[in-house]
């Protein structure tokens, strides 16, 4: 019981400071924002409350007229300048009361907006034992062709890492035909909508994403659709920002110059290279021994008079951490492990077996006589057997005087063996084939 006596204590308080600020000569105030925005071809919805000073000639229970006047707020003097009476009578704009009246409520929508509605407008309330203009409390409204752009709202200091929510936001003059919002975070983004602390309404999408060096220099682009002609047309607006995040090194690498082997006594430089945001605020070198990594230089570039090889890297570092290069293995010429063989001597052996392939080739192409026939077969010879039978018969001789004819004559039949030796790979000269017999008359 307290606690409400005191809350409404304190609501009296506030209201009458607040009225306190207005003429004397005031009987009503309207509690509205001073201006408004919309949309031609679409609508416009005027959140409104009203204050009669003398609360006691108000009457909530009896009937109450909601007025609409343009230009100038004198009532008594500029009758004509009504444009909307809820009574009806003198109704000339689009406009409907769509709050109570009897709880104070004057919300009001505006619909089928042109340019020719922009003005100044002043509420008015009648009933039978109350009338006031609320002078004190003048409503701006615009109306324009175009749409507005959506807000892109972004954390101030963004981080890899670190998780946040982008938002896009739109104004919704008129919450019965709200825009529609998209963006190239995530297609079909939810569309929500907000009312604000004044009445008015906010349409919204948001997105969450973990931030990292990809993200930087993004540009997130979102766009507004607002309907109108009763949702026959639609009218874009379209905004752009880019994100800019802070990361720690990356792809943080270390090169020499002049490459490869290096003479001893003359001077190499070690170069090292990364990206960060902010910039890399130091480079250090080391270089890798027995006893573990030791510190040699400080800078981007480490330049020395090589006298042993060694191995080196590089560290790059920022305010928000430090990355690692690469090692690099600077070796001195002339220098020789034991574990591996001087390349002189590499080179010799394969091109000595390149002479002895081509000796080979060589010996094996060149064509060889064989005399006589080996004892036995060698490895890879091919032999075939021909078996002939050969007939010595004795000559005729028919003498031109002599008719005796010498038919006794003995044939003899002698059976050979030829061996034929082909070896292979060999050409023979003239392509001739040379065969060695042995005849053994039986």
């Amino acid at each position: 019981m307290k606690m409400v006596t005191v809350s409404i204590l304190l609501t009296v308080l506030f209201v009458s400071g607040a009225l306190a600020d207005y003429p004397y000569w005031i009987a009503l105030y309207m509690t509205a924002p001073k201006k408004l925005e919309a949309l031609s071809g679409s609508c416009l919805q005027i959140p409104c409350n009203f204050t009669p000073k003398d609360e006691q000639k108000f009457n909530s229970k009896i009937k109450i007229f909601a007025v609409w006047i343009k230009n100038n707020g004198d009532f008594g003097n500029n009758p004509n300048n009504v444009i909307f009476n809820s009574s009806g009578a003198g109704s000339i704009y689009p406009m409907s009361i769509t709050g109570n009246l009897s709880q104070r409520d004057c919300t009001t929508l505006f619909t089928n907006l042109t340019t020719n509605y922009t003005d100044t407008y002043f509420f008015r309330v009648e009933s039978e034992t109350f009338k006031a203009t609320a002078q004190h409390d003048p409503l701006q409204i615009t109306v324009t062709d175009s749409p507005w752009r959506p807000n892109i709202t972004i954390p101030g200091d963004l981080k890899e890492k670190e998780s946040v929510t982008i938002t896009c936001s739109a104004l919704t003059p008129c919450p019965h035909s709200p825009p529609q919002l998209t963006w190239n975070l995530q297609q079909d983004s939810p569309n929500k909508m907000e009312q604000n602390t004044d009445g008015s309404f906010t349409t919204k999408i948001q997105q969450n994403i973990t931030l990292s060096d990809t993200h930087d220099g993004k540009k997130i682009s979102c766009s507004a659709r607002y309907p109108v002609n009763q949702g026959k047309d639609t009218k874009t607006a379209k905004t752009e920002e880019t994100l800019s995040v802070s990361y720690a090194p990356k792809n943080t690498s270390a090169s020499i110059s002049p490459s490869g082997l290096v003479s001893a006594g003359s001077w190499v430089n070690l170069t090292c290279s990364s990206r960060a945001k902010p910039p890399v605020s130091s480079f250090t070198w080391f270089n890798k021994s027995r006893d573990g990594a030791v510190k040699v230089s400080e800078g981007e570039i480490y330049s020395f008079n090589v006298t042993d090889g060694g191995v080196y890297y590089c560290v790059a570092t920022n305010d928000l951490g430090n990355q690692t290069s690469a090692e690099i293995d600077v070796t001195v010429g002339g220098e020789q492990n034991s574990s591996s063989f001087p390349t002189w001597l590499i080179l010799g052996g394969i091109l000595g077996f390149i002479l002895l392939v081509c000796l080979i080739i060589f010996v094996c192409r060149n064509p060889r006589n064989v005399s006589e026939e080996p004892a036995s077969k060698s490895e890879g010879e091919e032999e075939n057997i021909h078996y002939g039978e050969i007939n010595f018969s004795v000559l005729r001789y028919e003498a031109s005087t002599d008719s005796v004819q010498y038919r006794g004559q003995q044939q003899d039949t002698v059976y050979t063996q030829v061996k034929v030796k082909k070896h292979k790979n060999t050409e023979c000269a003239h392509g001739q084939e040379e065969l060695y017999t042995q005849v053994k008359k039986k």
